[in-house]
């Protein structure tokens, strides 16, 4: 599963705050401008809470701030913290082996954009999926816009980087988990099909060009979103939670 093996920084009271409250022990330090109003004091008093030193330093030194190579965006507060990693193929096997009911998985088929990202990784978080699945080539991995965009799921809900998608769906569906894709011209509705007590992998394409031929190929079943007449199609993220919350709907039904 994910591993709190990268050391960098975040910034922005959003993401400090959230990561004091939810995973302190995370948390080298924090460092502070010479701000002294509420918010500051606010954070000031969670970190003292959670045992973490606060440091003061001026918005130059913050100006110098880099993470995965970019300027930090930090409003003046940054932590240094423990993020966490993708894992891989056998941390794959080792929560589907652990799963004690039949899983949800969201697989992202070369998602290249870190916002859409980290909006399907909150989505499917709050829509109680195992894991995110996505390949580890031609697709965004867990920068820090991404983790800024999750608002925290990056850091608690297992992101699976795989070498080759074509086969780790080849092996989910060797496990019986019914590979499921959202395309515009899938020919069963999302509302017509019935996943309650199925493994089921959901599987979305990228930004414009959908889902790729090798992966269509593995998919058991398409199905598409009703929409109106109007729209052509939904961006990845939004797509990904009607589609994640309407099996969740399901599974919810069918356990009373």
């Amino acid at each position: 599963m994910a591993r709190p093996d990268a050391i960098d920084w975040i910034g922005g009271f959003h993401a400090v705050e959230a990561a004091l409250r939810e995973r302190p022990e995370r948390v080298e330090r924090v460092a502070l401008s010479g701000r002294d109003d509420r918010r500051a004091r606010r954070l000031q008093a969670l970190a003292e809470q959670a045992g973490v030193p606060v440091e003061s330093r001026d918005e130059a030194w913050f100006d110098t701030l880099r993470s995965d190579g970019k300027p930090l965006r930090h409003q003046g507060v940054a932590a240094r913290v423990a993020l966490s990693q993708a894992g891989d193929e056998h941390d794959l096997s080792a929560l589907l082996d652990a799963a004690d009911e039949p899983p949800l998985l969201l697989v992202l088929d070369g998602v290249t954009d870190p916002h859409n990202l980290g909006a399907c990784l909150r989505a499917a978080e709050a829509a109680g999926v195992l894991a995110v699945v996505a390949p580890k080539d031609r697709a965004c991995g867990l920068t820090p816009a991404a983790r800024k965009t999750s608002a925290g799921s990056a850091e608690r809900l297992p992101f699976i980087q795989v070498t080759n998608l074509a086969r780790t769906l080849a092996d989910l569906k060797a496990r019986d988990v019914w590979i499921v894709g959202a395309a515009g011209e899938g020919p069963v509705s999302l509302y017509e099909s019935d996943f309650a007590c199925e493994p089921v992998a959901l599987v979305m394409g990228a930004e414009g060009g959908g889902l790729r031929r090798l992966t269509r190929e593995r998919c058991d079943q398409l199905i598409h979103i009703p929409m109106a007449p109007s729209v052509e199609s939904l961006n990845v993220s939004v797509a990904s939670a009607v589609c994640l919350f309407e099996f969740r709907r399901q599974r919810l039904a069918a356990a009373g």
